[in-house]
C-alpha cells in the first residue's frame, strides 16, 4: 500500500511538473525562475492532496459509523478501514518528503527572484529590486515567514512521532502532534500571498510575440515589412530576404501583438483541498466533546498483578460492540492529554457496566493509578455509592471501531495476544460468555503469550468461566485455548485450584507458528479464517507472512492487526 501511494504521488508530481514546464501561461515566470518554479508547484500539488487526506483517518466517529453501517457490507471494504492508521502515517511521511523538496525549490526561487529581477514585467517580481537580499523574501514576507514557521512545526511533529520518542515520552508526541492546528492555520496564510503569477491574456499576447507599440515607444527601428502588418496579427513566416533584427526572431516566425501581458496571482487552491476535511474534523471534535462532556461513574477499581489496573464504569446511554475502544480523559491527571484503551467489558441488555484494563507504563497511567488507589492499599477497591466522590472525574469519549469487531463475523477465528494485547479479545470472550449462538463464529483459537505467570491471572477467571460454560453446553471444541509462558526458570502453573483447566493448557516457550497454522488449516479445510493479532510487531510480522502464504488444504487466512507499540 505504501508503495502504491508513493507511486501515485510521484505520478502527480510529474504531471504537475510538465504542466508548469510547458504551459504558456507560465512562460515568463519560467524564464525568471527556471526549474525552481516547476519543482515548487509540483511538490505543492502533492502536499495539497496529502494535507487534505491526512485528517480523514483521524475522523474516528466517521470510521466507526462506516464500520457499523449496513452500507459497508463487504468484509474486504471494512478491512480497508483498519488501515486508517497506516494511511495516516503514510500521508505524514509523504508530507515530510515533499515539504523538503518544496522548501529547497523555494530557496532557489528566492535567489532567482533577486538575481533575475525583470525590468520589463515589474508585476511578475517578488523582489523589490535587482540584487535584493533573498533572506528578506524568506523572513519579511507572509509566504516566507509562514513557510519557515511551518517547517519548524513539521520538524517537531515528525521527530516526536518516531518510535523511540513515543515509547520513552508519549507526552512529547501527544503535545507536538496537536500542533497540526497551528500548521493548518499557517498553511492557509501561506498560500494567500500570491507570489507566483500566471499570464491571463495568452490569446492577446502569446509568449515571445512582437509588440509594435512598445517598440515604437522605445524608439527602436522597426522593419518596414512589419508596418504593413500593423495592427493585425500574423503567424506567417518572415520572408527569407527580409533582414530582421535578432530580438524579433523566434523559431523563424513571429506573432505580432498590441497588448501588454497581464499577470494574476493564483487563487489559493489549498483552501479548496483542506477546508472540507478540516471542517469535518473540527465538527467531529465538537461532537465528541459534547458527547463526552458528562463524566462517567466509576463503580470499581481493581489492581491486578504486573502493574495492571482495571476500571469499571457506568454511563447513561452508552453502547459499544466487542473489540471497540474508548478514549479516557482525566482533568486531574492532565488538562489536555487523553489516551485510548480497549474495552474489556461491554455493556449488555442486562448490565450497564463497561470496563478497561490499563497497564501502568508511563507518567499518565502512573498519576491516574495514584489518584484511583489513593485511599486504598488493597488489591481490590469496590466502594458504596456514597463514597464514590473520592474518585476523580473521568470522561469517556467513544466508542470507536477496531479490527477486532470482525472476529465474531468469521466462522473460524484465530486470536493471538501478546501480554496486555489481550484486552481487545477480553471483550469478545465476555460477549461469548453472555451467549455465542447468535454470532457467526463457531470455532475460536485463542493464543496468549506472556513473559510472567502472573499476567495470566488478569483474565484467568473469565477464561475458566467460558471454558466451563462451553463444556456444560457440550461444545468443548468451540474454543481452543493455548497459553504460552515465554520466560520461566522452571515448571510453573497458575496458582489456584479453580485454574486447573488453564494449567493443562499452559505451555513453556513460544508458539511454533508454522506448525500451528498448518494444524489449523488441516482442521478447517477450504474455509476462510480470520487472523487477529494484538501484540509486538515481531509476532505481527510472522503472522502476516504466514497468513499470506499458501497451504495444501485450501484454507485461506485473512490477517487483521492491532498494534499498541
Amino acid at each position: 500500500f505504501q508503495f502504491f501511494w508513493l507511486s501515485l504521488n510521484v505520478w502527480l508530481f510529474g504531471k504537475t511538473f510538465l504542466l508548469y514546464n510547458q504551459g504558456l501561461q507560465y512562460y515568463y515566470l519560467h524564464q525568471m525562475l527556471g526549474l525552481g518554479l516547476c519543482v515548487s508547484r509540483a511538490s505543492a500539488s502533492v502536499l495539497n492532496l496529502n494535507c487534505c487526506l491526512v485528517l480523514l483517518p483521524m475522523c474516528r466517529v466517521l470510521l466507526a459509523f462506516l464500520r457499523g453501517s449496513q452500507k459497508v457490507a463487504s468484509k474486504k471494504t471494512r478491512r480497508l478501514l483498519d488501515k486508517s492508521k497506516t494511511f495516516h502515517v503514510t500521508c505524514g511521511v509523504t508530507i515530510c518528503i515533499f515539504s523538503a523538496l518544496h522548501v529547497a525549490a523555494h530557496l532557489v526561487n528566492a535567489l532567482n527572484f533577486s538575481e533575475n529581477y525583470s525590468e520589463e514585467f515589474v508585476t511578475l517580481n517578488a523582489a523589490n529590486y535587482r540584487g535584493e537580499d533573498p533572506r528578506k523574501l524568506l523572513f519579511a514576507t507572509v509566504p516566507g515567514l509562514t513557510g519557515v514557521i511551518m517547517v519548524i512545526v513539521l520538524f517537531l511533529m515528525c521527530t516526536a512521532s518516531t518510535y523511540a520518542i513515543r515509547v520513552s515520552n508519549y507526552d512529547i508526541f501527544w503535545y507536538t502532534h496537536n500542533l497540526f492546528f497551528v500548521f493548518y492555520m499557517l498553511l492557509m496564510l501561506h498560500v494567500s500571498g500570491g507570489v507566483l503569477k500566471y499570464q491571463t491574456n495568452i490569446e492577446e499576447h502569446p509568449p515571445g510575440c512582437f509588440n509594435p507599440n512598445k517598440t515604437l515607444q522605445q524608439n527602436l527601428t522597426v522593419p518596414k515589412a512589419f508596418e504593413e502588418l500593423f495592427p493585425d496579427y500574423t503567424t506567417e513566416p518572415f520572408p527569407e530576404d527580409l533582414p530582421v533584427p535578432e530580438p524579433f526572431v523566434q523559431n523563424s516566425f513571429m506573432r505580432v501583438c498590441s497588448e501588454e501581458p497581464k499577470f494574476q496571482s493564483h487563487f489559493p487552491e489549498t483552501w479548496f483541498w483542506i477546508s472540507g476535511p478540516l471542517c469535518l474534523y473540527c465538527v467531529e471534535r465538537l461532537y465528541r466533546y459534547i458527547r463526552s462532556n458528562k463524566p462517567v461513574t466509576i463503580t470499581s477499581v481493581i489492581s491486578h498483578p504486573s502493574n495492571v489496573l482495571e476500571v469499571r464504569m457506568v454511563k447513561d446511554d452508552f453502547e459499544a460492540r466487542p473489540g471497540q475502544y474508548v478514549i479516557l480523559h482525566c482533568p486531574r491527571v492532565s488538562a489536555l492529554e487523553s489516551h485510548p484503551f480497549t474495552l474489556t467489558m461491554c455493556p449488555t441488555d442486562t448490565k450497564a457496566t463497561f470496563g478497561v484494563h490499563l497497564k501502568v507504563v508511563g507518567d499518565w497511567t502512573e498519576r491516574f493509578r495514584d489518584l484511583l488507589l489513593l485511599h486504598s492499599n488493597q488489591d481490590t477497591e469496590i466502594l458504596p455509592i456514597f463514597q464514590q466522590r473520592r474518585y476523580p472525574k473521568l470522561y469517556v469519549d467513544g466508542p470507536f471501531g477496531s479490527p477486532f469487531e470482525e472476529s465474531l463475523n468469521y466462522e473460524v477465528s484465530l486470536c493471538v495476544a501478546g501480554g496486555i494485547g489481550v484486552t481487545p479479545f477480553a471483550s469478545v470472550l465476555n460477549t461469548l460468555l453472555d451467549g455465542w449462538k447468535c454470532y457467526k463464529l463457531r470455532r475460536l483459537y485463542f493464543i496468549w503469550v506472556c513473559r510472567d505467570i502472573e499476567s495470566f491471572r488478569w483474565f484467568a477467571d473469565l477464561l475458566c468461566m467460558l471454558h466451563n460454560k462451553l463444556w456444560q453446553e457440550n461444545r468443548p471444541d468451540y474454543i481452543n485455548i493455548q497459553l504460552y509462558l515465554s520466560q520461566t526458570d522452571g515448571i510453573q502453573k497458575i496458582i489456584g485450584e479453580k485454574y486447573q483447566a488453564l494449567n493443562s493448557r499452559l505451555l513453556i516457550g513460544r508458539p511454533r507458528w508454522k506448525l500451528l497454522f498448518d494444524d489449523i488449516a488441516k482442521c478447517n479445510r477450504r474455509k476462510t479464517i480470520g487472523v487477529f493479532c494484538c501484540g509486538p510487531n515481531k509476532i505481527s510480522k510472522i503472522l502476516h507472512k504466514l497468513s499470506n502464504s499458501s497451504n495444501s488444504y485450501g484454507t485461506r487466512f485473512e490477517y487483521n492487526k492491532e498494534s499498541f507499540s
